[in-house]
């Protein structure tokens, strides 16, 4: 056996992207799933489009043609969607490192290989073991694994250097195993081998139960007559099933194996004698002692092979000649692909090579840090190519390589792709109304979107607001000509600004105005508030235009200043009410769900006053030990005592007639909390009693509120100080039916009786700073009961949690959510944290209201909330218009909206985008 270098696979737990600034060109003819494409020209860099992070190396990785399966060092299969990038499934199948992966190639089967001596068989379409097999011999570990789909015949190559197959089709044929000669239970030559004297420890019997998916299938054993011994003088490190590479029959099957010893062998499979392999050829360098072959990927009938040292011979199968030598920037290669008429390596310093067909590097770009140990070049569902790559940086990276081939004749402009562009652009200027330095990026953030609107077909403008704030895009996409002059007419309302993101303590895991994908979410200030679900809106439209399906007029309204309370907003659009026209519904998106798990519909959100109460003595600041007496009117201790009035115990507000107005609790508004408690116990049982979870919410989104949030003073900031003036700033939250003007007369009404009463020589000044009137809608009108129907149509039904899957949920993070609960309301934070606390797979929506059929699934129908948040414009579009309004959260819990690492997940915005196009579709239709 030759001498060989392994190689090494080490933990990090940075996260890096680099990238150069090669290219060339090139140019040339392929063929996608049987369309015709073409090359673009030049070829550059790939970029990066999403990275999944986990907690260990990634060693292999194959995609079907829904999921990315990566295989990681500790034992487990991740399982990726391959339209959203989320994790649909952690599968735990081995004791040793997952080594090798691959297909069949009907894609109904997984095989996957690992240091534990086994080879698992998945089902693609439930993730269960179908299949166990294993030697009866010690062969180590088993780096890689192959299966000919026409002979039904597994292949292992081991680090014993033998090769080993088992044909399924006799599986119901052969012997029973033997369960005492399964790898578990028999001894390890290193392990289990005798110490001095010969006395060997027993090794103690592992008291996990192994790994947790590992259960289930029929075990199939291999015996000595299906090894092919010595196939290799070297570990066997790569193998591929060919087609129609030695003769004319296109399904004829060879496979081709590499190895320690450097050699490359070409075996012909004997489908007689259970898929026995038999040697064909030999393709070896004719140096002496070879450097190991560690990869191997095919193109046509040109054969290329990876070794140590950064070398890639290229082979012609037809001549078995060695056609020419590469010698690459990436160190040992450790995984090639092909694809789009390139050659991809991979190797051990993170790097990523690229070579045209002519063999020129195209591109070298930085994948992972120090080793990219595994890679597959693949397509996507829209026929978009893309690179995946996995590392000991425990990343999973996508990588944009469209570039490698142009889209296929019927690639829409509106595909997921286009709107994750157009929604990174976007998120790319710096939008903060807050903060006069970036007026200029509002100014362009706006042009920008204008320019999008402009692009899908709408007519625009751009509407003025008064002391030169942000401008209000005005947009209108018209519905089909037949459908005049009856057209009706939906307005969506939006805002493009955002709340500042500077960054300077490092808290964002990337830039937050360079949206990023990592995990199956996008992270960038205005992902989720509310640049995501403007351009899901936006390509919904687009989407309905392109189908000719698009019978109403659409009517875009997005402001640049509502983080700052809509300064501007309602004045222009008095002005230009005529511009803008009828409107029969009124559309907004620009909130979240009530937790991780469950669709929601708002309905209803307070309202807001924010005041100023100011006390002002005729005295200037004053010392402490000079001036103060108890007969000095002191203006923070008037401010106080005046203050102290406004509220009683449990927060309950003092003023006159505040909770006069407050409807009264209907049933039907009854059973909606009820059906909310119930589905969020239900999902986390830490949320303790449904009957106190309904309080506290009703708490937080039908009770008014008053909270008092800060206090300045004048003169220098000691302790000696009698301020001359003392300022206040407070809010009170308002609720239906309280008319903002009323209460905040009330308010001003009482502090100044309150401060008469204190005969004092300062005096009360009660500013009024903002306003935003409460706002309730009718969840029983044609628009929710649209958008609920489209939500139970995009988001499906789903398996209700099981018992088992809710006990999993519960976590240290979850007892001290309950904890909390038991002292105090329950938050916003409590219930994404709580929610959160799931498998590492993709939550499906799971709103079990009123939704159970009779197989147990449960149709996700949106659970009916209340916020208790403001925003401003939502009740003045409905009085100005005359329309009903309804609310879609597109976002989670968890989003942080407004906090660093605000996120959006992908398969959130794809499905709000759908949900959008159903409801512009369906919505005219009602009478």
């Amino acid at each position: 056996m030759s001498t060989e270098r392994t190689p090494r696979r080490v933990l990090t737990d940075e996260l890096r992207v680099d990238a150069s600034t090669d290219q060339d060109e090139a140019v040339t003819d392929v063929e996608v799933n049987g369309q015709q494409a073409v090359l673009s020209r030049p070829a550059k860099n790939p970029t990066i489009f999403h990275r999944m992070r986990h907690d260990k190396s990634i060693l292999a990785v194959v995609v079907s043609a829904s999921h990315i399966f990566a295989g990681t060092q500790g034992g487990e299969i991740l399982v990726y969607s391959l339209d959203t990038y989320g994790c649909v499934k952690v599968i735990e199948g081995h004791r040793g490192s997952v080594l090798g992966l691959c297909l069949s190639q009907d894609q109904d089967l997984l095989f996957s290989s690992a240091g534990d001596r086994i080879v698992n068989v998945w089902s693609t379409k439930n993730f269960l073991r179908v299949y166990t097999i294993y030697s009866l011999y010690d062969v180590g570990d088993v780096f890689c694994v192959s299966y000919s789909s026409s002979l039904k015949t597994v292949y292992l190559g081991c680090q014993n250097t033998s090769i080993q197959w088992y044909d399924l089709r006799e599986k119901d044929a052969r012997p029973p195993p033997d369960p005492k000669a399964h790898p578990t239970e028999r001894a390890s030559r290193f392990f289990d081998s005798s110490g001095p004297g010969g006395v060997r420890t027993p090794r103690p019997r592992s008291s996990d139960g192994g790994p947790r998916n590992a259960v289930g299938g029929q075990l199939l054993e291999i015996h000595n007559q299906y090894i092919r011994q010595f196939a290799h003088f070297g570990y066997v490190y790569c193998m591929l099933i060919a087609r129609g590479i030695t003769s004319d029959d296109s399904n004829e099957e060879i496979l081709i194996s590499g190895g320690g010893d450097g050699v490359v062998h070409l075996w012909g499979l004997n489908g007689d004698k259970g898929g026995a392999i038999y040697e064909l050829q030999a393709l070896g360098d004719d140096q002496e002692g070879g450097a190991s072959v560690l990869s191997l990927a095919l193109d046509g009938k040109f054969l290329y092979s990876g070794r140590l040292d950064g070398e890639i011979n290229v082979w012609d199968l037809e001549t078995y000649q060695l056609v020419r030598s590469l010698k690459t920037v990436t160190g040992d290669i450790l995984s090639l692909s092909v694809g789009g008429g390139f050659l991809f390596s991979t190797g051990v310093n993170g790097l990523v090579q690229k070579f045209n067909r002519q063999y020129e590097t195209v591109a070298t770009f930085k994948a992972h840090d120090e080793l990219v140990l595994a890679s597959t070049f693949a397509y996507n569902s829209k026929l978009r190519p893309i690179f995946v790559t996995g590392g000991n940086d425990s990343t999973v990276a996508i990588w944009d390589v469209r570039d490698c081939i142009s889209a296929p004749a019927n690639n829409k402009r509106t595909s997921n792709e286009h709107l994750f562009e157009f929604l990174k652009e976007f998120v790319s200027y710096r939008t903060v109304s807050s903060d006069a330095r970036y007026k200029g990026d509002c100014r362009r953030g706006a042009s920008y979107l204008r320019s999008v609107f402009k692009n899908f077909g709408a007519t625009t403008e751009m509407l003025n607001t008064k002391d030169s704030y942000n401008p209000i895009i005005l947009a209108t996409f018209r519905g089909n000509r037949r459908q005049q002059p009856a057209r009706k007419r939906i307005l969506f309302y939006g805002h493009y600004d955002v709340i500042p993101a500077e960054n300077e303590q490092g808290k964002w895991i990337s830039d937050p105005f360079s949206l990023q994908g990592i995990d199956g979410y996008l992270y960038g200030r205005g992902a989720s508030d509310n640049k995501g679900p403007i351009m899901a809106a936006i390509f919904a439209v687009a989407d309905l235009i392109a189908e000719q399906a698009l019978d109403s007029d659409v009517v875009f309204l997005i402001e640049g200043e509502e983080e700052c309370g809509s300064r501007g907003f309602s004045d222009a659009i008095q002005a230009n009410k005529k511009l803008i026209g009828d409107i029969d519904w009124i559309l907004l998106a620009n909130s979240y769900w009530l937790d991780d798990q469950n669709p929601c519909l708002t309905y209803g959100l307070r309202g807001v006053i924010h005041a100023t109460v100011q006390v002002e003595s005729p005295h200037p600041d004053l010392h402490s030990g000079v001036d103060g007496s108890a007969n000095l009117d002191e203006s923070l201790k008037d401010l106080i005592m005046t203050l102290a009035q406004l509220t009683g115990k449990h927060g309950k507000v003092r003023i006159p007639g505040f909770y006069d107005p407050i409807l009264p609790l209907s049933q039907d508004e009854k059973k909606l909390y009820k059906d909310i408690t119930q589905t969020l116990v239900r999902g986390n049982p830490d949320l303790g009693d449904p009957d106190e979870l309904a309080t506290s919410l009703m708490r937080r989104w039908r009770e008014a509120s008053l909270t008092i949030h800060r206090f300045q003073t004048s003169g220098p900031e000691n302790s000696t100080i009698i301020p001359r003036l003392a300022r206040a700033s407070l809010s009170l939250r308002l609720v239906p039916n309280q008319e903002s003007a009323v209460i905040a007369q009330m308010l001003k009404d009482f502090l100044h009786q309150v401060f008469d009463s204190l005969d004092t020589e300062n005096s009360l000044t009660v500013t009024i700073d903002h306003v935003a009137e409460p706002w309730l809608g009718d969840f029983n009108n044609q628009i929710f009961q649209t958008l609920e129907r489209a939500i139970i149509d995009v988001w499906g039904p789903t398996p209700a949690p099981s018992p088992s899957v809710a006990h999993r949920r519960k976590s240290s993070a979850g007892h001290a959510a309950r904890a909390f609960a038991q002292r105090n309301s329950i938050t916003s934070t409590t219930l994404a944290a709580g929610s959160g606390e799931k498998e590492a797979e993709e939550p499906a929506a799971s709103a079990i209201a009123n939704g159970k059929t009779e197989q147990g699934v449960f149709v996700t129908k949106p659970l009916y909330i209340r916020e208790g948040g403001s925003i401003p414009s939502i009740r003045f579009l409905e009085k100005e218009f005359g329309a009903p309004a309804a609310h879609l959260p597109c976002g989670q819990a968890s989003d942080s909206a407004h906090l660093d690492n605000e996120r959006l997940r992908l398969v959130n915005l794809y499905n709000s985008r759908r949900v959008f196009k159903r409801v512009f579709r369906e919505l005219p239709k009602k009478e």
